[in-house]
């Protein structure tokens, strides 16, 4: 990876200076725009079988492409010597290794599109082993290392509903024919209007062939799957029921025939069932229950079934947080499972008889845009823990966890790009709420070189969900801030999760409300510390973030300027534009949107914009059905029409997730600070 700051020195020598008087001291020592497509960081990473080696995904910025590029990395844990498995132009991911460590089964797009390859550890020689037109997911060996199970996305044509169509003359230009469409769920966002079809799945021979269907039907059948331990079955979740798409969080634990493609249901318990796990010795099904209420925040729990006997057992229930990824000690005694905690994602490991015992991990460091909690981590049949660090100066490097409890940093990523820069330092702070004393975590980012006797204006970046987390973690999108010379403040109000069912529902049927007075609250506790100039306070936040920015404006004239990205501005016509409108009709509303419209109209911030003053950008992409841009241009046009300075910013192609290309970080970011730059007064002296 060459840094910009690299390429910056090489072309002062090329154009006449030399080594020894080239001026170094005229390169930038802070954080840049370009300094996005440098940075790296690991995924996805695995044992192999003695467990001396641990394989990585290899994440970097192609500032060619304007994409995230994957290659797949090794280090030899004994020599520490970190070299490449697989890494040359095409992208890799997805890597499983067969049972006996002899076979690694991965998706590569060399060839042009995405499709399954297997490696031969021994030689390695790699086949390509499939020519699909969808790229297969959730790859899965049978425990024998002769088959690989994945998901495929299957066509289901549609037939027109008008069929008498006169036939188009030879050479005539008519417009496109019209799209007929007659489902539930027909467009997502990221994926955009959807072809006609389910996910469901296939059984391959790794010695070649063709892809055998062992599932069908109407409704989708993915996610994880696990075979059996004589590898007859292939367990699976998904909700079969024909109204399907009107139970967003339906769902069972199936296992199908491997042969015979028969299907059996497995679980029938009152709530989602997913992410089913065989225990090593195949006496254990393993999988994450939710039980559902209808709150808009619920925490699952791991439970387990004897394969056998059928009888369950829910092992996590006195935790009362979010459940993550899980995976089976070597031995079928224990799990070791990911949760969140107040702002970070923790491991810990828990026996059958539901006794947890959290260890000293905390995961992160692939959120690359805002501080958000996330984080992977991998089990060796020995017991060791390879997993992503979560640092609040770097996104993450790959450390290892050793069963005798020692830590030690595997890779050193993002010291070519950051080591030399200053960047801003991170504190904690706890805040008070003025509701009702509940603790609010909050963390602040200073700028390069601070200094606590001068005054500084400030951000308040507010994250999204509303049921997310921020924590003490790297964000490029917060240091490109702290770099222009902005305190920049982040929290969990209210709603956050990370902190158990109970908090997370203050705000349920009930968003927004108090949220807002704890922003407020984190506010004044930043500025109590004597380093924030009052008259340069700014706002922001995307998604959920959005929605309290724009009802923050409504509330208060204390903000020189705001930018609302991505937002929520009416419920009603967000509940029935955006794609996952049965979920949030059912658990974020009392009734259908048209049942209780007043009631959401009060908690709409369009109900507030006759009190708007601040100057306000609207941010959204123009591919978003997560949050229709049509919910933006509502706000914008109902601020022009009572002359408030408003702006809006379109980003065409992009879905909700804007940051997902580096380029549009840098636009996101950078259209935020330019206009908080508009509105910014002479800072006090």
């Amino acid at each position: 990876m060459l840094a910009i700051r690299k390429v910056s020195l090489a072309l002062a020598l090329l154009t006449g200076a030399t080594a020894a008087h080239a001026d170094v001291s005229s390169l930038p020592d802070t954080l840049s725009y370009q300094d996005t497509f440098n940075l790296e960081y690991p995924a996805s990473p695995f044992f192999l079988s003695d467990g001396s080696t641990v394989v990585y995904e290899r994440r970097s910025m192609d500032v060619m492409q304007d994409r995230t590029h994957s290659s797949l990395w090794q280090v030899d844990l004994k020599s520490q010597s970190h070299r490449p498995l697989l890494a040359n132009n095409a992208n890799v991911r997805q890597a499983v290794l067969s049972d006996d460590g002899s076979k690694l089964a991965y998706i590569s797009d060399q060839g042009g599109s995405a499709q399954l390859y297997v490696r031969y550890m021994d030689s390695g020689q790699s086949a390509r082993l499939t020519n699909l037109s969808h790229s297969p997911g959730s790859l899965t060996w049978s425990h024998d290392g002769r088959h690989i199970a994945f998901t495929l996305f299957t066509p289901a044509s549609q037939p027109p509903l008008f069929k008498d169509m006169p036939k188009k003359p030879s050479g005539a230009n008519w417009a496109e024919p019209a799209t007929f469409i007659e489902k539930t769920r027909y467009r997502s966002d990221g994926a955009g209007y959807l072809p006609d079809g389910y996910q469901q799945i296939y059984i391959l021979p790794v010695s070649g062939g063709t892809p055998r269907q062992l599932t069908t039907g109407n409704f989708p059948n993915g996610g994880s799957l696990s075979f059996s331990k004589d590898d007859q079955w292939i367990y699976f979740a998904a909700d079969r029921a024909e109204d399907y798409a009107l139970r967003p969080l339906g769902g069972d634990i199936f296992r199908v025939n491997t042969q015979s493609a028969a299907i059996e249901q497995i679980t029938d318990i009152a709530g989602p069932e997913y992410a089913p796990s065989l225990s090593p010795d195949g006496k254990w099904l393993a999988f994450v229950q939710l039980n559902d209420r209808k709150l808009s925040y619920q925490t699952g729990d791991i439970m387990i079934m004897h394969t056998e006997s059928g009888k369950t057992r829910r092992l996590t229930s006195s935790l009362d947080r979010n459940i993550g990824g899980f995976v089976w000690a070597d031995d079928s005694d224990s799990l070791v499972f990911s949760y969140l905690d107040e702002g970070n994602n923790r491991l810990a490991r828990v026996d059958l008889d539901g006794d947890i015992d959290k260890l000293d991990i905390a995961i992160g460091g692939q959120s690359m845009g805002r501080p958000y909690t996330s984080g992977e981590f991998a089990l060796s049949k020995k017991g060791d823990i390879a997993f992503t660090t979560a640092t609040m100066t770097t996104p993450a490097d790959l450390a290892l966890y050793t069963r005798r409890g020692k830590t030690t940093t595997l890779t050193d990523l993002n010291s070519d790009a950051l080591g030399h820069l200053k960047l801003a330092q991170v504190e904690a702070i706890k805040v008070t709420s003025s509701v009702d004393e509940r603790n609010i975590d909050a963390w602040v980012a200073l700028p390069p070189d601070f200094d606590s006797s001068k005054r500084y204006p400030m951000i308040l970046e507010i994250h999204g969900g509303p049921h997310a987390a921020y924590g003490p973690h790297f964000s490029m999108e917060v240091q490109l801030m702290a770099a222009k010379g902005y305190v920049v403040v982040w929290s969990n109000p209210r709603g956050s999760s990370s902190y158990g069912e109970d908090f997370g529902n203050l705000i349920h049927h009930n968003y927004p409300s108090e949220d807002y007075n704890d922003l407020m609250d984190v506010v004044d506790a930043v500025i109590a510390k004597g380093y924030v100039d009052t008259k340069n306070l700014f706002i922001t936040g995307g998604s959920g973030g959005g929605v309290l920015t724009a009802w923050s404006v409504g509330k208060t004239d204390r903000f020189a300027a705001a930018v609302v990205a991505k937002p929520v501005i009416n419920w009603v016509s967000f509940a029935l534009t955006a794609d996952a409108y049965p979920y949030f009709s059912q658990y974020w509303m009392e009734a259908m949107p048209w049942e209780v419209a007043d009631k959401l109209w009060d908690r709409s911030p369009l109900s507030l914009v006759g009190n708007v003053k601040t100057p306000t950008m609207l941010l959204t992409g123009e591919s978003d059905y997560r949050t229709p841009i049509s919910e933006s241009e509502q706000f914008y046009q109902a601020l022009r029409l009572q002359g408030v300075d408003a702006a809006m910013v379109r980003i065409p192609g992009a879905p909700h997730g804007i940051a997902s290309r580096p380029s549009r970080l840098i636009q996101k970011v950078g259209n935020i600070l330019a206009w908080f730059e508009r509105y910014k007064t002479t800072a006090e002296k």
